[in-house]
């Protein structure tokens, strides 16, 4: 049942696209009558979203530092193939090989997208925007690493995106750039770990999380750009910590 519910919550992930472009976008949102508080009420399919007790994203305070734990073990050194907007984010979709080893596992990344404002605090600081790479083990599971961006000088990196972004939702553009996904993460890669959920539905638990401590920087303007184009803030609130234990390398 567990590999099922993996499966499933990978499935979301990677249709997330084409269901906006063939039906418009999913029926949960971020405003209206189906804000993050109802997404547990809207489907079977979404009850971990009122129901779970590890659900993401959280308010990153008391940490526990373990010196076992390595740095994270990061290859990405392929490129994008496109920019999609799919109602909820904008996505880059990238090329094949790009990889997370962790625990013993090895995790591809399927693609990288953003909130704003960011879903993640820590010591309860929210940031302007946040990245969430997501990648997937041959069984499904999912770990996610964010970065959070500070409002300072504006991102060369995110102005490849930004250029080609698209307006409407169910759009893509082709996007092909290099090291693009290397080089939006950190130099310092110090992290903060803990076990979470995906913060859109089905809200599917079980999710690896690592949220890198350094931030890198994002202009007011870019930040106003991506905004114009969601329309909204598309960020779920953060949610109780409940027993986890956040581990800090």
């Amino acid at each position: 049942m567990k590999k099922t519910l993996s499966l499933f919550a990978a499935a979301a992930l990677m249709c997330s696209a084409v269901q906006a472009n063939e039906s418009g976008g999913s029926h949960w949102g971020y405003t209206g009558h189906n804000t993050p508080e109802t997404w547990g009420h809207l489907s079977e399919k979404y009850h971990a979203c009122s129901d779970g007790l590890n659900q993401s994203p959280i308010n990153i305070t008391h940490s526990v530092t373990d010196p076992k734990h390595a740095p994270l073990n990061l290859a990405y050194r392929q490129g994008s193939n496109e920019v999609v907007n799919n109602g909820h984010t904008i996505q880059v979709n990238v090329n094949p090989g790009d990889t997370l080893v962790v625990d013993g596992k090895t995790f591809e990344l399927k693609q990288f997208h953003f909130h704003s404002p960011s879903e993640n605090h820590i010591n309860g600081k929210s940031f302007p925007l946040e990245a969430h790479f997501v990648h997937l083990d041959k069984d499904g599971n999912i770990a996610v690493v964010a970065v959070m961006f500070k409002e300072g000088a504006a991102n060369r990196d995110l102005a490849k995106i930004w250029k080609v972004m698209p307006k409407k939702a169910g759009e893509k553009h082709a996007l092909k750039v290099k090291d693009i996904a290397a080089d939006l993460i950190p130099d310092k890669q110090h992290y903060y770990r803990f076990n979470g959920s995906l913060t859109t539905p089905p809200c599917t638990e079980g999710v690896r999380w690592f949220v890198l401590e350094k931030p890198l920087t994002v202009s007011k303007e870019q930040v106003e750009q991506f905004q114009h184009v969601m329309h909204h803030p598309n960020n779920r609130p953060v949610q109780p910590l409940d027993a986890r234990v956040i581990v800090e390398e």
